[in-house]
């Protein structure tokens, strides 16, 4: 249906008049939380960087109420690294890929490490003596 506006209103092609809503009384958009976590989840690995072949890609879990977005990150860091750093990096990120492709706000993100793992362990593995 291909509608036209005219200075009386809206019209569909034929001329009828087409039902205005106001903005207020037109829905809503509902997201899925499995969408918002896939998302955050995309976004700490964005945060990380590329990730070595035994490390489990970040996932995340979220609590979505009116609104906000509270995002909880489970990863795993290389070892030696600026755990703190690295930590921030990823809430930073997180909070502003949720804000700019859900139009959510982000007031908490919970970064859990699950597993370190060590650099010169994969060093000394390729080693030989």
């Amino acid at each position: 249906m291909t509608s036209i506006s005219g200075a009386d209103g809206a019209v569909d092609e034929r001329g009828r008049p087409l039902a205005v809503v106001a903005p207020g009384e037109r829905g809503a958009t509902r997201i899925a939380d499995r969408v918002v976590a896939k998302i955050a989840a995309q976004a700490a690995r964005e945060a990380l960087g590329p990730l070595p072949p035994e490390t489990a890609p970040p996932h995340a879990t979220v609590v979505v109420h009116h609104g906000t977005v509270r995002v909880r990150v489970h990863l795993e860091l290389d070892y030696p690294c600026d755990i703190g750093d690295r930590c921030f990096q990823v809430r930073r990120q997180v909070v502003q890929r949720v804000r700019a492709l859900v139009g959510m706000e982000v007031p908490e993100v919970a970064v859990q490490v699950e597993r370190l793992h060590p650099a010169q362990a994969r060093a000394v593995q390729g080693r030989t003596r």
